[in-house]
């Protein structure tokens, strides 16, 4: 990530400038729409994989207690 450090106004610009002649000036709002809705759901299902995670790591601690127990 350390090429971010360098990109400034202008190079903000041109991307822009280029992602708008790529879509066209119509399309942006569905595809911002669509970015937005995609990483909306990726974080999600990262929540979702740690709350599976956690839960699975209690089943585990629970069994072991109950197997040092008996």
């Amino acid at each position: 990530m350390g090429f971010f450090r360098n990109i400034g106004p202008l190079e903000i610009f041109l991307i822009l400038v280029a992602i708008m002649i790529i879509f066209g000036v119509g399309k942006l709002p569905s595809v911002g729409r669509g970015m937005g809705q995609a990483i909306k759901e990726f974080r999600t299902s990262v929540k979702d994989k740690d709350q599976d995670g956690d839960a699975l790591e209690s089943a585990e601690a629970k069994s072991e207690a109950e197997s040092k127990v008996s």
